[in-house]
């Protein structure tokens, strides 16, 4: 056998053990539920450098044998670099009968600064087209008008957030809405603001906000005087200024009775691979006074889709 890298050795053993269960979903879920983003990725280095194979091929090969089994799905999503799964996730919302556009904002609102700039470049060499040109539509839809102004502060906002300009910001947002007297805010400056603003500097912005104003941003977004804009504003915002609250109550949504939203489920995974379990697990002892794993156990049966999911919250 070749030999390894010090990166590669530490994980012989599991890859022999993936290399064993390929064709088994239930038996691969335990295997690499509970793995960081950065172990999965040596996980493959080492694979590859033991089997000569692309243990995400192998997978996808599972997923193409057995296309309505949502765990197989999940599996192979999960072992992708992250920027390859944004563009797969991406054009698929694109591709769906109405654009699933609170997907796309779940990719262009993730907290690493360069991960945008990644995502387009394997949207491009994976399906040979521009991923902001395949966002626009006629006629345009707010969600659209706010990704695009987010695609465009991704290109050229790297300073570190500052406190000053997030209070500029928080004080700009209250004043135009208020002066407009309609309730409404104005479309023009957000679209400004986010076109301008690093994602890490609109958060710190909404919470300027709150900390000026005794609430969140949200609240003045309410539905009974929302039109289009604010609705999608809503969510944008929610996505930026917490994400793990985002994504908890994404993953209690998505299994609820009598149902459970296994793709739902899967999104709600995959985003909060971006923000950290430990932190998805706080949002939801704190927005539902209990445990994520209790209701986990409680919401879905016995099942191969259930195991990894208890694996990946931090069960053995």
């Amino acid at each position: 056998m070749a030999s390894h890298s010090p990166a590669t050795t530490g994980f012989q053993n599991v890859c022999r053990e993936i290399h064993g269960a390929c064709d088994e979903p239930r038996r691969m879920s335990r295997l690499l539920a509970h793995w960081s983003p950065s172990e999965r990725q040596q996980i493959k280095v080492a694979y590859r450098a033991m089997f000569g194979e692309d243990l995400v091929a192998r997978l996808q090969k599972t997923v193409t044998d057995d296309q309505d089994n949502e765990l197989c799905n999940l599996l192979y999503l999960w072992m992708l670099d992250p920027a390859e799964r944004d563009a797969i996730m991406a054009r698929d919302a694109i591709e769906s009968a109405r654009t699933d556009y609170r997907v796309l904002v779940e990719i262009f609102t993730r907290r690493k600064q360069e991960q945008l700039f990644f995502t387009k470049q394997a949207y491009l060499a994976r399906f040979k087209k521009n991923l902001e040109h395949d966002l626009v539509t006629e006629p345009s839809h707010p969600y659209q008008r706010l990704l695009v102004a987010l695609a465009t502060s991704h290109k050229s906002h790297h300073d570190e957030p500052s406190q000053h300009i997030a209070k500029c910001d928080a004080r700009r947002l209250y004043d135009e809405k208020n002066a407009s007297g309609t309730g409404l805010v104005d479309e023009a400056t957000v679209l400004e603001m986010f076109s301008k603003r690093s994602i890490p500097q609109l958060r710190m912005a909404f919470c300027s906000y709150k900390h000026i104003y005794g609430h969140d941003f949200t609240k003045t977004l309410k539905k009974n005087l929302c039109g289009e804009f604010e609705e999608s504003l809503r969510v944008v915002v929610k996505c930026i200024y917490s994400p793990s609250k985002y994504y908890c109550k994404l993953l209690q949504r998505s299994m609820q009775p009598p149902r459970t939203n296994k793709r739902l489920v899967t999104r709600a995974i995959l985003g909060g691979d971006d923000v950290g379990v430990d932190e998805i697990k706080l949002a939801f002892k704190n927005n539902f006074g209990r445990n994520l794993e209790d209701f986990i156990h409680e919401s879905l049966p016995q099942s191969d889709y259930r195991d990894f999911l208890w694996m990946w919250q931090g069960g053995q």
